[in-house]
């Protein structure tokens, strides 16, 4: 189809709905949609999505703008620098809700109370937000969200503001997180390793609403106040789809917690086993200081490249680096002759300098990482004991 004869059809369905309001207002409707999570890790958090129904015409559509593609090049990569672009997609509400259903996820719906004019609106800034130009944004978790797109599409239709009822509890963006990945240790882990200092900040009301069920309890006592007066924003709220409660899924048997133990209970152990046999046990050393390189470099990458919000403030980076991967041939290679090498003292001083400041610095780090803190300093105390002890026989058999 042309350009010329697209704009045509484009602005004639616009000019359309236009005149459906005029005579057919009474049966348009706009509800949010807010979804229960999935097990998937990007469905953790639940979803939100505006219905638009037009009852004379039996047109039912969802419009969502948390569509993504997979199969885009380089997705993976975008993704972890921040440069994700997520579009709005328009889809059948019987589709909609049957997928949810399948997944056995709730689907909860709130009626907006919106007059004839705000319906109008809403309706052209939705269209003209999906037209190809226009459909893609650039997608932020916490500030530019699926969720936060239909909040903010609901405040510029209305004839006045929006007013949400103040939350009193104190959140943060990882206190929030951590609700809805409970359940889920090694997903709750990954994300914990990311972010930053910055996630637990508190923040007010309306930055909590980047969560789909933050915003479905905030719009339940919203009203629109306007010069006339004021009324609520909603007219009605229902559940639409039943949740399957209780979901069990599999995953890794043991937690992150039991294994982050093991770990430390593996290092002492080499440790104390290699001061005894008077060699270093290079193996365990490229298994322990390679994973300590490659979550060195995620993390690395994130805060120093990364635009996504809270990574750059990660002080995760003085125990995860990549220098510990980069290095680990030569560190290798001088074990297995029996060299010293100055790197574990400064793994050592670096180790001690993280775990000292880790009761006074405003990040709440996971658990799991104190176990796994004390097990890298323990095997690079063991280095250098078995050095200084190998020095001290060289000097005795000299003498």
């Amino acid at each position: 189809m042309g350009t010329k004869r697209w704009l045509c059809v484009w602005t004639a369905w616009l000019w359309a709905v236009a005149t459906a309001f005029a005579t057919q207002a009474d049966s348009i409707r706009f509800s949010l949609l807010t979804c229960a999570p999935g097990t998937a890790i990007y469905e953790l958090f639940g979803h939100t999505a505006l219905r638009y129904e037009n009852l004379t015409r039996g047109q039912d559509y969802v419009f969502n703008y948390g569509m993504f593609d997979f199969g885009k090049p380089g997705f993976v990569l975008r993704f972890v620098k921040g440069e994700t672009d997520y579009e709005l997609g328009v889809t059948d509400f019987q589709r909609f809700e049957a997928a949810y259903a399948r997944r056995g996820s709730a689907v909860y719906q709130q009626t907006l109370n919106l007059k004839t004019e705000e319906k109008q609106r809403l309706l052209f800034l939705l269209t003209e937000n999906y037209r190809p130009e226009n459909r893609e944004y650039r997608y932020n978790y916490f500030y530019d969200n699926c969720t936060t797109r239909a909040r903010d599409m609901v405040e510029r239709c209305v004839g006045g503001t929006i007013t949400y009822p103040d939350r009193q509890e104190t959140a943060t963006f990882r206190s929030i997180i951590h609700q809805y990945t409970a359940g889920h240790e090694w997903d709750e882990l990954g994300i914990d390793l990311c972010l930053g200092a910055e996630a637990d900040s508190p923040i007010n009301h309306r930055l909590q609403m980047f969560a789909p069920f933050y915003l479905m309890e905030a719009v339940r006592g919203a009203t629109i106040v306007t010069p006339e007066g004021s009324r609520p924003l909603l007219t009605d709220e229902r559940k639409l789809v039943d949740g399957v409660t209780d979901v069990e899924t599999e995953g890794f048997p043991l937690s992150p917690w039991i294994c982050s133990w093991l770990l430390l209970a593996i290092a002492a152990v080499c440790g104390v086993r290699q001061w005894r046999a008077k060699r270093v046990f290079w193996l365990w050393d490229a298994v322990l200081f390679g994973m300590q390189g490659i979550a060195g470099c995620i993390i690395a990458f994130l805060f120093f490249f990364s635009t996504h919000p809270t990574v750059g403030s990660n002080l995760l980076v003085i125990l995860f680096h990549p220098i510990a991967l980069f290095y680990l041939p030569v560190m290798i290679y001088r074990a297995r002759k029996g060299q010293k090498d100055v790197y574990h003292l400064i793994n050592l001083v670096a180790l001690t300098l993280f775990m000292v400041i880790m009761p006074f610095v405003s990040q709440d780090f996971p658990a799991t990482v104190v176990p796994l803190a004390v097990g890298l300093w323990i095997n690079s105390a063991s280095h250098l004991a078995f050095y200084r002890t190998n020095q001290q026989q060289t000097k005795r058999s000299k003498q």
